[in-house]
């Protein structure tokens, strides 16, 4: 069963007093289970698991993939999380808000960016169970096979990432960009 606050929004923006009362936001629902904390040891291991799988990446890329993997499986934690985290590396809010659209949005990306994101589709929806062999071919033409390996990694962490998120419902909005980046 889960609670609720009966709090604001606390990520919404600030109210300008002079201007008409901002209608309330709705009530931000608890998480189902804190999951980091009753299994510690596996939350430690995901951790050590993301930082191995991200070592080559570019971070610009790397923040892409995971906010399309989530937008994908709808986790609502990873995409605030990965979404300020791509900001603060410098990605545009433009191509944030494309990245949904980013095959009728192509020219906003480049082309080994278009290939990260087509082989981070192919992995998280698995279709007749397995990633094609075009898609693949596609990406080890852009990528050196460790870089490949490293991006294949980086897709497959987001992905078990996602499912504890939306397992669990995690919550979303209180993530400051960089804060487990000391893990």
């Amino acid at each position: 069963m889960t609670t609720t606050q009966s709090t604001t929004n606390p990520t919404a923006p600030a109210a300008d007093p002079t201007a008409a009362p901002h209608p309330q936001y709705a009530h931000e629902e608890a998480a189902r289970l804190q999951w980091a904390k009753h299994a510690p040891d596996v939350y430690k291991a995901m951790v050590r698991l993301d930082v191995a799988a991200r070592q080559g990446l570019d971070p610009v890329l790397l923040e892409l993939v995971k906010i399309r993997a989530s937008q994908l499986n709808q986790c609502a934690l990873c995409l605030d999380m990965h979404s300020k985290d791509a900001l603060a590396a410098g990605e545009t809010p433009e191509r944030l808000i494309q990245l949904s659209a980013w095959q009728e949005s192509r020219h906003f990306y480049t082309e080994k960016e278009l290939v990260a994101l087509e082989l981070t589709e192919a992995i998280t929806i698995l279709q007749n169970g397995f990633v094609p062999d075009e898609v693949f071919a596609k990406a080890a033409g852009h990528f050196p096979e460790a870089e490949l390996a490293q991006l294949i990694s980086a897709i497959t962490v987001i992905n078990a990432w996602n499912r504890f998120g939306v397992a669990t419902r995690a919550v979303p909005g209180h993530y400051t960009p960089g804060q487990y980046k000391g893990l």
